[in-house]
């Protein structure tokens, strides 16, 4: 399999996803419902969403079919394909569509291959406020506007990005301990909040904004995103040498063969060194 030759097609759909989006950012959006998780944000999607998720099918499913490569996309019906190909596509559209609608900076598109194991093979995202493209291919290192990216330290206090601000996070006095947890270890000389973003530009945040993290806590309502919100930065921390895991420490499951929902195990991105 060229996984090169997949990256510059995910790139592609991911770009060209991301034009669209800017086509529609000052215009008023109908918003509506779809069955998700527990919160809001899972719930809501635009006509956007659907336009993106047609664009970027547009370019994947030749793929499917030339490599025998399933799909799990988050505007679709699930087809449990990704049980049973080698790698499947795993798609979010447009991630952070709250962000979108309230038109406020936090979404992207975001476009994954991951092995049936649930191993992160390519990662792309693309944040059309900033026209800025993040992408990774196991083993071949991540990259920021197709350059070799290098994370560097770049504060003396600890970043926290989040969709919520933590005073409205549930069990916020535990994150609030963890985070307090990381100033002392790393010789920090506080906390700074970046709230209202989609999962994945919580991830790629904690990347711009070393030393930081960002986390969600198990629960037992569904949410605490899906498989399509972090396939794609998983692959991009990975090539980075940087940890994402369960809350718990665990490897991520990104083939969750019991839906598509990650709340009983939360997540964990960690930017700290």
């Amino acid at each position: 399999m060229d996984l090169q030759h997949l990256a510059n097609i995910a790139i592609e759909a991911a770009l060209s996803a991301g034009k669209n989006i800017q086509k529609h950012l000052n215009d008023n959006i109908n918003v509506e419902t779809k069955k998700g998780g527990s919160n809001y944000a899972s719930q809501v999607v635009t006509k956007v969403d659907r336009e993106c998720e047609n664009i970027i099918l547009s370019y994947l499913l030749a793929t499917c079919k030339s490599y025998d490569i399933g799909l799990l996309s988050e505007e679709t019906t699930d087809d449990k394909s990704r049980f049973e190909k080698d790698f499947f596509w795993c798609v979010d559209p447009m991630d952070g569509t709250l962000a979108f609608i309230n038109k406020h900076t936090g979404f992207s598109v975001s476009i994954a291959l991951i092995s049936r194991d649930g191993t992160p093979i390519i990662g792309v995202v693309f944040d059309p406020s900033t026209n800025t493209l993040y992408h990774a291919v196991k083993d071949n290192g991540a990259y920021k506007n197709k350059k070799i990216w290098t994370i560097k330290n770049t504060n003396d206090y600890l970043t926290y990005t989040t969709d919520k601000k933590l005073k409205d996070t549930p069990k916020s006095d535990e994150i609030k301990d963890i985070l307090n947890n990381h100033l002392t270890n790393f010789g920090l000389k506080g906390i700074k909040e970046i709230s209202g973003l989609g999962a994945v530009m919580c991830a790629i945040s904690a990347l711009e904004n070393r030393p930081a993290c960002f986390l969600k806590l198990p629960k037992k309502s569904k949410g605490g995103g899906s498989i399509w919100d972090y396939a794609a930065t998983a692959c991009i921390y990975q090539e980075l040498g940087l940890p994402v895991t369960s809350f718990n420490g665990e490897t991520l499951d990104l083939n969750n063969k019991d839906n598509t929902f990650m709340n009983e195990y939360g997540v964990s991105y960690s930017n700290l060194k």
